[in-house]
């Protein structure tokens, strides 16, 4: 298993709107809309912020591979673990994000789109610092799967011959000869490689419900071997396998509520309980040896992390630390030096670098604008409301400060991707923007987000823009009755998923917010469900399942979208868009656009054109933030 943790989820979080990075301090010329506020930073100083992600230590524990935003657009980094010295190692124009180093070299893996356009491919940073992209092809989308235990091989996932599926590869460490190892007609996903390179964990997804675990054996011509075999519906996922190559651990719901994570013994066959709480259990991995054990806990929209000496069964003891999250684990390979991101509502991610047995970790970075003090940013508070029809519904809650009885702030409703995302604690520059501009921010995990419990989740199948926008709407009741929140004064906001909701609530409840702004939302779902990525074929149905076929339920899917609805919007919409978007095409925007604007309704629309589905560009984040604030000047 890889000693990466989550190395995946960093990729994740910058795909959605939120983003991170800010400069000198320059105040907003606006007046503030309402409250006595703290020094108001424009949004370029909150984007001077720096966002880092990797912790990979090289082979001699010596350097750490990260990357960073720091120029404008990502790019990879080495960093001296003794000095703190950064030594940039890719100059691209497209963002890059970090893989990992060579288990016995300083060579580089790394990956990169084409202007957000998710055709991500694999690319090898020589020790002389030339670059070779190891998947050449311009519709091909690549993934990393890992290093063999001796490091002689290393595995990668490309849609190549067919561009609805990932098949395997192997390369060679040395000159990067390959072969195609498992070809995947039935449509799997791919998950770890065993140490030795024999074994695969696959997981195979049916409906939204239910899904399954494989075992497949490349030294056998045998198909792969079901070892999650049940009758009712419930999902399994794999993780990962341990160090020895032994037992494969997998997550599941199907034992109650949450994700636990199990084990399989695969000479014995049996099946044992290893990681659960009253929260969703999200990851599990090890370090090199095996010896630390770290896993993750989704606990009420925050990341607790565990790290465990196995050897012992004791919990590690950590030096006394900020508050905050800890993200982003990795031993290095001796294990005498572990490397973690400390993140918080008020503070973006740090690198922290300690010694095991020392009485104090070191702080490698500070992401923060020098011209801000974190004392001016807000905390979100957890607080949950009735919906109407009694459901507790969950949500963070961003007070700006001087915001009182005496002086309300308006407030506006963020909505998250998915359907089936969250909004999670952490840093998130466009949200303290607004709020230290004197805007409140109620980020609601409305019914059928993720990590309440697959009942919650399940709630709004087939019914989006039901439930899920009542909650939205109850949610604005609530908020009416906080005294520091001026009830006449609530705009909806949100990306993607959280888009749709925006203009949904426009045209299905017209007057009821102020002002829409929708971040790449779906306008259209006939369109959008017939129009997908080739490489969502593997969950297409599980998409389906959730959302409608488009064969059979077209007539529900134009009923549910605010394209055409949109003679019914009234109040003042804005819209953000990148052009390159494959997940909602940029006619989504256009259309809904063209067509609000007929209403003789103020429509503000910013389109990137070297954007996809997520704003990664530094330039482009303090864009659409500006316009954001402009617009909620202007209209609320």
């Amino acid at each position: 298993m890889s000693k990466s943790v989550a190395a995946g989820l960093s990729v994740l979080v910058l795909a959605t709107l939120l983003g991170g990075c800010a400069s000198q301090p320059q105040h907003s010329s606006a007046a503030s809309p309402v409250t006595t506020q703290p020094p108001g930073y424009d949004a370029r100083t909150f984007y001077e912020t720096t966002s880092y992600l990797g912790s990979d230590f090289s082979h001699e524990g010596r350097l750490i591979l990260l990357g960073s935003d720091e120029s404008g657009i990502y790019n990879v980094y080495s960093l001296d673990v003794a000095s703190g010295q950064k030594t940039r190692l890719t100059d691209s124009t497209d963002t890059s994000y970090p893989v990992g180093w060579f288990p016995h070299d300083n060579r580089v893996l790394f990956t990169k789109d084409s202007g957000g356009n998710e055709r991500y491919h694999l690319y090898v940073r020589e020790l002389d610092g030339s670059i070779r992209d190891l998947t050449p092809g311009e519709e091909t989308r690549a993934g990393f799967q890992g290093f063999t235990r001796d490091g002689s091989a290393f595995f990668v996932t490309t849609n190549e011959r067919d561009p609805r599926f990932m098949d395997l590869y192997r390369y060679d460490s040395k000159d990067y000869s390959r072969q195609r190892v498992f070809t995947n007609d039935r449509g799997f996903d791919i998950g770890d490689v065993g140490p030795r390179g024999h074994l695969v964990a696959l997981g195979k997804t049916h409906t939204n419900r239910d899904s399954d675990v494989y075992l497949l054996d490349l030294r056998k011509r045998a198909e792969p071997e079901l070892i999650s075999a049940h009758t009712e519906p419930a999902n399994y996922g794999p993780e990962g396998f341990s160090v020895d190559g032994k037992s494969l651990y997998y997550g599941t719901d199907a034992k109650g509520e949450f994700n636990q994570i199990w084990q399989y013994d695969i000479a014995t066959g049996s099946h044992s309980p290893v990681l659960s709480d009253d929260w969703d259990v999200t990851f599990i991995a090890f370090s090199d040896s095996g010896r630390y054990r770290v896993s993750g806990v989704n606990a009420d929209a925050s990341s607790k992390v565990s790290i465990v000496d196995t050897s012992t069964g004791k919990p590690l003891a950590l030096p006394p630390l900020p508050a905050g999250d800890i993200r982003g684990v990795n031993f290095s390979d001796d294990e005498t030096q572990v490397a973690f991101y400390l993140n918080s509502d008020t503070s973006p991610s740090n690198l922290y670098v300690w010694t095991l047995g020392e009485s104090a970790a070191r702080k490698l970075t500070e992401a923060l604008n020098p011209a801000m003090s974190s004392d001016n940013l807000v905390p979100g508070e957890v607080v949950r409301f009735a919906s109407f029809d009694g459901l507790e519904i969950p949500g963070l809650l961003y007070q700006p400060k001087g915001a009182s009885k005496d002086e309300p702030a308006p407030v506006m409703i963020w909505v998250h991707g998915g359907p089936g995302g969250q909004s999670r604690s952490g840093y998130n520059p466009t949200i303290q923007h607004l709020v230290n501009q004197g805007y409140g921010i109620f980020a609601i995990n409305n019914r059928g987000s993720s990590g309440y419990g697959k009942t919650f989740f399940h709630l709004d199948d087939k019914q989006h823009g039901e439930g899920d926008l009542q909650d939205m709407v109850w949610g604005k009741r609530y908020l009416q009755g906080l005294d520091w929140v001026d009830d006449e004064r609530i705009g909806i906001m949100g990306g993607s998923y959280g888009g749709y909701m925006t203009a949904a609530a426009l045209a299905f409840e017209p007057g009821t917010f102020k002002v829409g702004i929708d971040i790449f939302g779906v306008t259209n779902w006939v369109r959008t469900l017939t129009s997908i990525p080739p490489w969502w074929e593997s969950f297409k149905k599980a998409l389906y399942d959730e959302m409608g076929d488009p064969a059979t339920d077209g007539e529900r899917h134009r009923a549910i979208s605010p394209l055409f609805h949109a003679s019914n919007i009234s109040q003042p919409l804005m819209v953000i868009q990148g052009a390159n978007d494959p997940r909602v095409l940029q006619v989504e925007s256009d259309e809904l656009v063209e067509k609000v604007r007929q209403n003789g309704v103020p429509v503000e629309y910013v389109l990137f054109e070297d954007e996809g589905h997520g704003f990664t560009k530094k330039v482009n984040r303090i864009a659409a933030s500006e316009a954001y604030l402009k617009f909620l000047q202007t209209y609320l």
